[in-house]
Order: structure tokens, then C-alpha cells, then sequence
């Protein structure tokens, strides 16, 4: 795995679009999967993506677009998927090419929905990608700091750690920097566990909590995060580290973060279907707030904030009332 790889990108979303500008900082090409053929037509003729991070421009002779997966796929070596995961089966479901020679790395910050399976689980449980060729792509990092070139840093996580060094080293620009690990697991739950944690902190911030309860409900998020990802998966981490509590914070506190905004919306009253239909853009913690309950049934791990976000979400629960529960579990 080299420059000379050949790259498939498959999303056509914001983080799809930031990865494609770090990647072209560092490799001649790469093939780029667009579900709707309109948008590949429109980024031609404007030389951006139409509809995410349109300030940045792109070279579209060093792009090759295509609304076939299958072309994209068996053209490229490394495949990076960057879409919501709510969506990933009905985007894999045409797929005919196999993916078990592909190393194959997800900017997937979710659970694949039924399944309840992480990203590189489900790779591995359906398409037949051996462990040490799946590699998660971790924060903390927003698209649209990429967009601007704001100083961001990435975690590769990989079972082989020589490979994550190789894909990190097509990221790297003046303006990333990455480091790797070998915690897969811990990074793939960590980064959907904080989208849930970051929905919480956007409910209590539209319930009018200020930064002192914030803290107090973030120092408890990273205290979760931690009992969870011990128990599903007990190696030695550093639950501190910019993988883990870095992506934590940004997600919670970040203007960028969709989740936050989706909260802030539920915890000024607005109704979570209303919400959604606000959004150009998925909030993952929605989807993760149930399959995180799911999983948990089986763990038994106290998860009080996972467990706020799923009952006033799906539950219905008063946003005022739950938090107020919530209160008095913290410390």
C-alpha cells in the first residue's frame, strides 16, 4: 500500500469530500463513487462538490466519477466508505465485486442499523474482509476544518499496525496530522457512543443548561464511553487520547456538529421527526442511541446519558423530565 495504490472513495457527503481533498494532497487520482449520476454532471461542470464543503475545488481530471459501485470497486485497491451507516446496506446491496482482497477502511461514525454491528464487524461478518484489511478512520475531526485547512488530527485504526501507518501516510497535508493504533473496537464504539453523547449535550444546551453542567455531563460521558468499551472489548487504552476523548469533546462542543444541533433542537421542543426533516445531514446519534440500548441489554454497563438520549428520542420521554432524572446521577 503505497501512492501508487489505487483509491475508491464511496460517499458523496461532507467527510467523503474532505477525505478526497486530503487524499489528492498526496496521491495522482482516485475513483469517487456518487449514488446519483446529476451530482456527478454538476461537480464536472463546477469543479466542486454541489452540495457539501463547496468552497473546495477540485482537479476532476485526477477525479474519476461514477455512479456504478461496481466499477468503482474492482478499479481500486483501498476502498474508503463514507456514508451514513444507516445507509450502508441499501448502498452495498448492488455490489457484485468482492471486497475480500480490498483493504478496506471506514470514516464511518455508526452501527449498521438490525445488524447492530460496528462497520469493520460487519465487513468482516458479510464480505468476507480479513481483520488486519479493515481500518477505521477516527477524530477528532470536522469536514468543514478540513475545508479550511484548520490544523486537524486523525487516528488510523488497524489490527496491522503497519498497514494504518501506510493508509495514514496518504492523509497527512500541513494541516493533519495523524498517529495509529491497533484499538479497532475501541475506536469504532468510542466514535458512535460520542454522537449520542454530543446529541445529550446539544438537548441540555437547548433545555438552557450552561458550561458548568456541561462539563460535569462530558466528564461523565468519557467515564461511559470507558465502562462500555472495557467490558465489550478489555485491552489497555488511554481513554484520554485525541481518538477517544478528543472526539469526544469536538463532537459535544463543535458549531459543526451535526449531532449537537440535532439535540439542541429536540431540547428546545421541537419534535425529533421535525428536526430530522431540518437536517441536510444525518445525525448518527439517533441511530446509535438505539442500537447502543440493544447491545447494552446483553452488557449490562451504566450507561445513565445513552440511556437519557434513547428514552426522551424513541421513548418519547419529556426532554425537561429525563434530563432532570439525569441530574441526579451525575457527579
Amino acid at each position: 500500500m503505497d501512492q501508487t495504490s489505487k483509491i475508491g472513495l464511496i460517499g458523496s457527503g461532507s467527510w467523503a469530500t474532505a477525505i478526497a481533498k486530503m487524499l489528492l494532497n498526496n496521491v495522482p487520482s482516485i475513483n469517487w463513487y456518487f449514488r446519483d449520476p446529476s451530482h456527478i454532471q454538476e461537480f464536472k461542470r463546477k469543479k466542486h462538490n454541489p452540495n457539501y464543503l463547496t468552497s473546495v475545488d477540485f482537479d476532476t481530471d485526477a477525479i474519476f466519477l461514477s455512479d456504478d459501485i461496481n466499477e468503482v470497486v474492482e478499479q481500486s485497491d483501498i476502498l474508503i466508505f463514507a456514508i451514513p451507516s444507516a445507509f450502508l446496506k441499501s448502498a452495498l446491496s448492488p455490489l457484485n465485486v468482492s471486497l475480500k482482497d480490498k483493504y478496506v477502511v471506514s470514516a464511518i461514525k455508526g452501527l449498521v442499523p438490525d445488524e447492530n454491528l460496528i462497520i469493520g464487524q460487519y465487513f468482516s461478518k458479510f464480505y468476507n474482509v480479513p481483520t488486519d484489511s479493515i481500518a477505521v478512520i477516527s477524530g477528532p475531526c470536522h469536514a468543514e476544518e478540513v475545508a479550511l485547512e484548520r490544523l486537524s488530527y486523525l487516528t488510523i485504526a488497524c489490527q496491522d499496525v503497519k498497514k494504518a501507518r501506510q493508509f495514514a501516510s496518504l492523509l497527512i497535508t500541513p494541516y493533519i496530522m495523524t498517529s495509529v493504533t491497533d484499538d479497532i473496537y475501541g475506536t469504532e464504539y468510542s466514535a458512535v457512543i460520542k454522537n449520542i453523547m454530543a446529541v445529550a449535550s446539544g438537548i441540555c444546551h437547548g433545555l438552557g443548561y450552561g458550561d458548568n453542567f456541561q462539563a460535569v455531563l462530558i466528564s461523565n460521558a468519557i467515564q461511559e464511553i470507558k465502562r462500555f468499551v472495557d467490558t465489550v472489548h478489555p485491552i489497555t487504552r488511554d481513554i484520554k487520547s485525541s481518538a477517544y476523548l478528543g472526539d469526544l469533546l469536538v463532537t459535544c462542543y463543535s458549531q459543526f456538529s451535526r449531532n449537537r444541533t440535532f439535540g439542541t433542537m429536540v431540547g428546545k421542543g421541537y419534535s425529533v421527526k421535525y428536526a430530522q426533516l431540518e437536517m441536510l445531514m444525518i445525525a448518527e446519534g439517533y441511530y446509535a442511541a438505539k442500537s447502543i440500548k440493544e447491545i447494552n441489554d446483553k452488557y449490562k454497563v451504566n450507561m445513565p446519558i445513552c440511556e437519557a438520549v434513547y428514552n426522551i428520542i424513541y421513548q418519547r420521554i419529556s426532554p425537561a423530565m429525563e434530563i432532570r432524572l439525569l441530574t441526579e446521577q451525575l457527579r
